[in-house]
Parts: C-alpha cells; structure tokens; sequence
C-alpha cells in the first residue's frame, strides 16, 4: 500500500476531527521517521513533545519487552511491584510529595480541577457549589467538555455545549487582571507557564512569581500545567523553575512515557493531595506496571542522557540562528529550549503551506493557530541534525514567493 491508499482508507473509516500533513509514518528512531515510501524525515514537532527522548528510545523498548509478559494490569483493587518504586523516584526528582497517576493529559487536568475545588471545600472553606477557578485566553488543557467550556477557542466549544460552570478567563500575562479577580471564593489559578497550542506564548517576566504571590496572599492554589512545557522541553526540567517558584499542583503528561504509553498525573504535597479518600476518585489504567515501569525510564532516561541541559543549549542555539536569517515573513519569534514559535504575517499567506514545503524537503513541523510554525524536536537530537533541520527552514523563510502564482509547497515540488 502507498501513501494514497493509507490516507483513503483514514478519510473513508475515521472521524476528520484532525487536518494532519499527508505523510505516513511507518517506524521511527531518535529524530527520525520513515514513511511507508521509505522517505526519511527529520521530526522536529516530537509528537508535541510527548517524545522529548526520541523516537523508541532503546532504554523504553527494553523496558516494555520486560514489563509486558510479566504483568500488564491488575486495575487498582490490587497493588503492583512497580508503582511503589515510581511514586519514590517521581516525588523524589521533583520535590513533592505525592503523585497521582492517570492516563491522558486531559485526564490529569481534570483530576488537578477536582483537587482544587475540593481543597477549596475541605480546607480553605469556600462555601459548596461557589468555588472558582481563574484561567487564561488562549488556553489549551485538553477536550474534555469541562476543559473546552472556559477555551476561547470558539472551534473548541462549538456545540458541545452546556458547559461546567466555576471558571472565570483573564488575559493571559496581565498581571493586574489577575489582581482584581481574586476574591475569598478563589480556589485556584490554571495556567500554562508557556502556552504551546497558543503558538509559544511566552508570559512577561515576573508574571509567574506574581501569580504565585496573589495565591499566598489570598490562600489559593497555583496549578501549573506542564503537559508540554515540562519535562526538559524548556530549557528546566519544569518551565516554573525559569521564574524560581513552586506551584501547588503540577500536571505532567506526554513525555513523561516517553511516548510509548498513555501517562499522566499530578504532582503535590501532602495538604492537597490528602484530600482524596477511597472512592473519591480513581482510573482503571492510572498507576499500572506497565505505565509506571515506563515512565521511571523515561524520568530516568532525561537525567540520566543529560537531555534538559541539551534543550537549553541547543534551544539557545537554533532561537538565534533563526534570528539572524532575515526573513520577510517572520513577524515574531518566540522560544525557551527546543520549543520555537515561529510566526508569520497574516501576508505571508498562513503556516500551513511553509509546513507542506518543508515536508517536501524532508522535515517535519506543524502550523498552529494559523501563522504559527512550532518547532520543537526531540531533545536527544544532534546539533548536526538540528542544523540540517534549521537549514531547510531558513530556505523556506527567505525564498522570494512574491513571484510565485503556487503555493511554497507547490513550487517546492515542481
């Protein structure tokens, strides 16, 4: 089968709730991946940085190899000889702690809401059914229908209403906003230390300490969610540590399997964890051998590969070469570590067709929000790739299309 007849039978029998470039990819190893052609592509969007060790890590395959015949569930009825040993490493390499583990980001999300507001009960004493929650424009926690309901994404909302009440919506870095919203009812801010989806929004400096301070001052929690910002994608093993605070609750996902499984979770101490009892809230599939024994490898694999320094000197690194390549069509350049927003002038005609041409030429990035390009690879990735990568994207950013009646991708083909 080729390339065309994979993409027919995705467009006959799934749902086209994703618009993704026509590559298919059949294997993959370190920063790069194959296609059922045989075309090789060096991968600089790392699954949105669930692969931050690269492509089937050597480490993770052994791991799973190992796991798997051994013992794959037991649901949390019963206990496993791997969860023990990954809660100790997780609390211990973080400075929390308790974990609590789940499958999915939006998973997470979800259980960090419902320790909040049940904290706000519990503990602080807001009054029941009044707890509030601030969040932030151009938010992206997930597509739960409670998560999607306070997105000011209309796409994301559009007919999946009613939506969970609880959540009021500030403008992301404004710090006095957040000020003026905090009232004795606060349970918690949620916020993105860096918005990903948001096209690598980075917040002004002081912004996150501010936060934090607002929360000591009227007992409120701050939960950070680090799903794609943590993990060495930033530079820090959490993007908080750039301002140097500690928030209450910290979500973690993607890359913390490494992408070889579904897992996530939340990180806290022991005033907030302490509020969940037996049956108050669980997952079949959270906490199981197989996902615990992964995910201490794949915490383990980034210290130990010595992958956050990396992001940060290489980050560093490709962010100036980019700077200096003069583009016509870069309006704005944003990044911490191996995670670039490149955007473009609403003139140069959308990100997309710059992904398309890029692809033709073998390397792989994803537009979001329209005129955002992100780049952000694997973090195992050699300077001699990465400069091969950033070859090809310079090309794309500083040829002449005015002249042009195709598209970049089409030119570039032809």
């Amino acid at each position: 089968m080729k390339t065309a007849d994979f993409i027919a039978l995705e467009d006959q029998f799934g749902a086209h709730n994703y618009h993704p470039l026509d590559v298919v990819i059949q294997r993959a190893e370190g920063c790069w991946v194959w296609d059922v052609e045989g075309n090789k592509y060096l991968d600089m969007l790392a699954a949105y940085s669930a692969v931050n060790q690269g492509h089937c890590h050597p480490r993770l395959v052994r791991v799973m190899q190992e796991q798997i015949p051994q013992l794959t569930l037991t649901s949390r009825a019963f206990r496993n000889d791997k969860l023990g040993p990954f809660y100790q490493y997780v609390t211990e390499l973080t400075g929390f702690e308790k974990f609590l583990p789940m499958n999915t980001g939006a998973e997470a999300v979800e259980t960090a809401i419902k320790a909040a507001r049940k904290w706000a009960y519990t503990v602080k004493g807001v009054a029941e059914d009044r707890a509030e929650i601030l969040v932030f424009t151009n938010n992206f926690h997930g597509r739960t229908t409670t998560i999607v309901g306070f997105s000011t994404e209309d796409q994301y909302k559009d007919g999946f209403g009613p939506f969970t009440p609880g959540f009021r919506v500030l403008e992301y870095g404004d710090a006095d906003a957040v000020a003026a919203a905090m009232n004795e009812n606060v349970a918690a801010i949620l916020i993105e230390p860096i918005q990903g989806e948001g096209g690598i929004i980075i917040p002004p400096d002081g912004y996150l300490k501010h936060l934090r301070t607002q929360c000591d001052e009227h007992n409120a929690l701050l939960i950070m969610d680090e799903i794609q910002s943590g993990l060495g994608r930033t530079g820090k093993m959490f993007a908080y540590e750039h301002e140097g605070i500690r928030p209450d609750i910290v979500i973690v996902g993607k890359a913390l399997s490494g992408g070889f499984y579904p897992v996530s979770g939340i990180l806290a101490d022991d005033p907030v964890m302490g509020v969940f009892h037996p049956g108050d809230h669980g997952s079949t599939y959270g906490g199981n051998p197989v996902a615990a024994a992964v995910a201490m490898e794949a915490l383990q694999i980034l210290v130990e590969d010595q992958l956050v320094d990396r992001s940060a000197e290489l980050g560093a690194y490709a962010l100036d070469r980019l700077e200096r390549c003069g583009s016509p069509y870069i309006k704005e350049l944003r990044g911490r570590g191996l995670w670039i927003g490149v955007e473009l002038h609403e003139s140069a005609g959308g990100a997309r067709q710059f992904c398309e041409a890029l692809q033709h030429l073998g390397v792989l990035c994803k537009e979001t929000h329209e005129h955002v390009i992100r780049i952000a690879p694997p973090l195992n990735i050699s300077k001699e790739d990465l400069d091969w990568g950033l070859d090809h994207i310079e090309d794309v950013l500083t040829r002449d299309w005015s002249a042009k009646t195709e598209t970049p991708e089409a030119a570039i083909v032809a």
